[in-house]
């Protein structure tokens, strides 16, 4: 976990993968076609790789492969928190969302920002996308952070994860990074973003809770 944390995961400037969230929205007409929108950070964006091979996009060509009809939507933003999370949220949810995927948080932590905080804005979050779409099928992918901050802090913001889940009947996916966080060669050099070796493992993890609600 240490080598993975050294530096922050909002570090760097933009690439084509962090700004896929921005244009990548629904076009299709078909109605059949729902929508997977995955809102979070530079993990979501796959920082500094193509968009082609950030953990959605691999998502999608296995929801491809099983013939399913869902389309994914890339709303990840390099350096994104809680706090702009929910400033930004209400534009992603003009097209209609049927299952929603979270992916914030670690940002915040990693800045020291108060757990509780951090809490209330995921929530604000969750409460947007639940007003707009009620019937939505909702996941957390959680996340932790090294103890920079203390043991406390560390403690409180991995157990946020699980708490949030279980108060809004979310489905989560424990750890996002499991088997990624800290491998120096699933990892670009700034240690702390999955390189597209990385990024294909951070998909199967998604994919082992996703393919199970979309059934």
């Amino acid at each position: 976990m240490a080598n993975f944390f050294e530096t922050s995961v909002n570090r760097g400037r933009a690439t084509d993968g962090d700004k896929a969230g921005i244009n990548d929205h629904i076009t299709s007409t078909d109605l059949l076609v729902k929508t997977i929108l995955f809102f979070g950070d530079s993990l979501t964006a796959g920082y500094g790789l193509p968009s082609a091979q950030s953990f959605p996009a691999i998502v999608q060509r296995k929801i491809d492969a099983s013939g399913l009809k869902y389309k994914c939507v890339n709303a990840g933003i390099s350096g994104d928190t809680s706090a702009g999370g929910f400033y930004r949220i209400d534009r992603f949810l003009d097209n209609k969302t049927d299952v929603f995927v979270l992916e914030l948080g670690v940002n915040d932590g990693l800045r020291g920002i108060p757990v509780a905080e951090t809490w209330r804005n995921l929530q604000a979050i969750i409460d947007r996308v639940k007003a707009r779409y009620p019937k939505a099928i909702m996941i957390l992918a959680g996340m932790q952070v090294p103890p920079y901050y203390g043991q406390q802090h560390a403690k409180d913001f991995r157990r946020m994860f699980p708490d949030l889940a279980l108060k809004n009947n979310m489905v989560l996916i424990p750890f996002l990074l499991e088997g990624v966080a800290g491998i120096r060669n699933l990892n670009l050099p700034d240690g702390a973003h999955p390189s597209a070796s990385g990024q294909k493992i951070v998909a199967e993890n998604v994919w082992a809770i996703l393919k199970e609600v979309l059934k």
